[in-house]
């Protein structure tokens, strides 16, 4: 639980932690975004760290002359495209074979309902997932696995990783860049992170349940 406390704590203050990172290492601070950002995409097992929130906080602190807007954008695009680069090779080399492990963490982390959210979304999107996951938190850090563990090869995956990547680093940055500072969200912080989350996980839930829906009404039918 206390894990848990300190997750939510830094989802909901990064404004706070990033201005102490910023002040603390200085050009540094370009490293650790990238690394996360990197992790988040590229981990299967790390889809519980900051990506939306991380570049929108990045784009605030660049407004306030922090960080560099331009070089921030390019490192972190490379950082994403990079990330899913990873997660599709882990995929393909290790398969479903992982979510049996015996691990007690990874048991917790690699959870099947997160496999079967980023399978309904592939169900209805096919191939345009990679890049519409890039703005749904879990499945973004599941798409490119279950991508590399299908019959999605390498050639088709970079083309909409690239995409998925450039839109999602761009957008949420420059939002923080241009919106960030703005009184009312400087000052409701938390609420906007909340507000980004909320809005992102809509659709993965929508998907999951009409897939659910799906297969039950399916299951109902009568045998001919």
């Amino acid at each position: 639980m206390d894990l848990v406390k300190s997750f939510v704590d830094l989802f909901l203050h990064l404004d706070e932690y990033l201005s102490i990172v910023i002040q603390n290492y200085g050009g540094w601070t370009y490293g650790l975004l990238f690394t996360v950002i990197f992790i988040e995409t590229g981990l299967v097992v790390t889809p519980f760290l900051p990506g939306d929130s991380l570049l929108f906080a990045g784009g605030t602190f660049a407004a306030m002359g922090s960080l560099n807007i331009y070089f921030m954008w390019g490192l972190l695009f490379v950082a994403a495209v990079l990330g899913d680069t990873a997660n599709y090779w882990i995929g393909h080399k290790l398969g479903l074979a992982i979510f049996d492990t015996q691990n007690r963490f990874l048991k917790k982390v690699l959870k099947k309902e997160y496999l079967e959210k980023t399978e309904a979304f592939y169900a209805k999107h096919g191939g345009k997932t990679i890049v519409l996951a890039r703005f749904v938190p879990i499945v973004r850090t599941f798409a490119p696995f279950v991508a590399g563990v299908g019959t999605m090869n390498y050639g088709r995956f970079i083309s909409y990783n690239v995409i998925g990547g450039f839109s999602w680093v761009t957008i949420f940055l420059f939002m923080g860049y241009f919106f960030g500072n703005i009184p009312f969200v400087k000052a409701n912080f938390e609420l906007v992170i909340i507000g980004i989350i909320l809005v992102s996980v809509v659709p993965m839930f929508v998907e999951y349940m009409k897939a659910r829906n799906e297969k039950k009404a399916k299951a109902a039918e009568p045998v001919s």
